[in-house]
């Protein structure tokens, strides 16, 4: 048993060292995530009851058959004609078959199969809709992931300048070249400077942590493949707004499933309409009844005597039910399917509202966003051309510490706003290229 234990231990800890150790793609990520995410699979559950639910209402249109049988077991006495009391017990035994086949239900059970078939289609809608909510969630933790590793970069090199710049100064300082308070100045940038790091290195740590746990899996952090970062494709932005939401109108899980709740509530109506109609049914029966009676005889009452009655019949029924008053339950069934139906009809609209003001956000993000990395850019080219004319500057003594600083402070901010407008700039691309119909990953 401990053996046996010991493997199973050892065999978990190798799953999760190899999870560990594995370097994830963008997307490995995102069909782990459909694979193995909890709510898919209770989704895909759903769907299976939708199954059963398509299967019984087929079964419907087929006749049923039911068998039944019984032994019973009388015993007592009665008054004889010569006025005494004689034993009267019987035994009896019934076996009866039925068979019915519903000839006509105001096409109650057509509908509610078609409401069926609608219902199956209801639940793929659904997963579809889940699985885009999924694979989103994930395109912008590992995102985030990227984002945190490359600003943890920039801290890294920030840091080997400031080491570099407080050698420098301790040997300029000990030359009596440059006062003490150089060399404080740059030794509190170093020490601002591995703060960020600190800052930098945690936040990879939880953007990496936010991933496995959206990937459901039992390890704290997990290491990501780096892709190229392509913001100069934009063929995007080149389409209005009203394309890219005709496009999404047609294609979008969230309408498909507004407008097959709309056509699962026409089937309510008709459904509900259905027991305004006469009933048609044809029913058959096969009984038989064995009876077994023992009894003495009248005249002589300790002669007995056994009797056995062994009855058989058959019968056809053709049953016609009219609905004439029914204290008003059919025509309210009828007036609540009718307001559902509106009902949903309106949370048709609000869908297509919703998503038309999804995307008119979206494409604004997308165009705010073109115009910021254009200016991160330009920023991070004109501060670098500063930072190394300070870098200059202060080398040959020409500047103090706190402009240096103030220039390498400018250069940092500048560097960070580029890479998170790139990020940002990239995923709002990736958001506008999925409504129009781009999956987030290729096959």
């Amino acid at each position: 048993m401990r053996i046996t234990l010991s493997i199973i231990a050892i065999s978990l800890l190798s799953n999760v060292g190899a999870q560990e150790n594995k370097v994830w793609t963008l997307k490995e990520c995102v069909d782990y995530a459909l694979e193995n995410n909890i709510s898919v699979k209770q989704s895909l559950l759903d769907k299976d009851i939708a199954v059963e639910d398509v299967k019984v209402a087929k079964w419907n249109f087929a006749p049923n058959l039911n068998a039944s049988a019984s032994q019973s077991y009388n015993f007592g006495s009665s008054i004889g004609v010569s006025g005494a009391r004689i034993p009267a017990d019987f035994r009896s035994n019934n076996f009866s078959i039925n068979s019915s086949v519903n000839l006509f239900d105001g096409f109650a059970n057509v509908h509610t199969l078609k409401q069926a078939k609608i219902g199956l289609d209801i639940e793929d809608a659904a997963i579809a809709k889940m699985k885009n909510d999924i694979s989103l969630n994930v395109v912008n933790a590992y995102l985030q992931i990227l984002f945190a590793k490359e600003q943890l970069k920039v801290a890294e090199s920030q840091i080997a300048i400031s080491q570099s710049e407080v050698k420098r100064v301790e040997e300029l300082v000990s030359a009596g070249v440059l006062p003490q308070g150089d060399l404080l100045n740059i030794e509190s940038t170093l020490a601002t400077d591995n703060q960020n790091l600190i800052v930098a290195q945690n936040t990879l740590v939880i953007s990496s942590l936010n991933l496995a746990q959206l990937l459901q899996l039992e390890v704290m952090s997990i290491e990501v493949q780096d892709i190229s970062i392509d913001v100069g494709n934009q063929t995007i932005l080149g389409n209005n707004v009203n394309t890219i939401y005709n496009k999404a109108n047609e294609t979008f899980p969230e309408i498909k499933l507004a407008e097959l709740n709309i056509m699962s509530a026409e089937k309510s109506i008709k459904i509900a309409r259905a027991s305004f109609y006469p009933s048609l049914v044809l029913s058959f029966g096969m009984n038989t009844a064995y009876q077994h009676r023992q009894s003495t005889v009248d005249i002589t009452p300790f002669l007995f005597s056994d009797q056995l009655n062994d009855n058989f019949g058959q019968s056809i029924v053709l049953s016609l039910n009219i609905p004439i008053f029914n204290r008003y339950q059919f025509r309210s069934n009828v007036n609540k399917s009718k307001v559902s139906y509106q009902k949903i009809q309106y949370n048709l609209e609000s869908e297509r509202l919703r998503l038309r003001e999804t995307i008119q956000t979206a494409y604004t993000d997308a165009l705010a966003s073109s115009k910021s990395y254009d200016a991160a850019t330009t920023s991070v080219t004109a501060q670098t051309k500063a930072f190394d004319y300070a870098q200059e500057r202060f080398s040959a003594g020409a500047i103090n510490s706190f402009d240096f600083n103030q220039s390498k402070n400018n250069l940092v901010n500048a560097e960070s706003q580029l890479i998170q407008s790139k990020y940002d700039f990239m995923f709002k691309l990736k958001v506008l290229e999925f409504y129009f119909g781009v999956p987030f990953v290729a096959e």
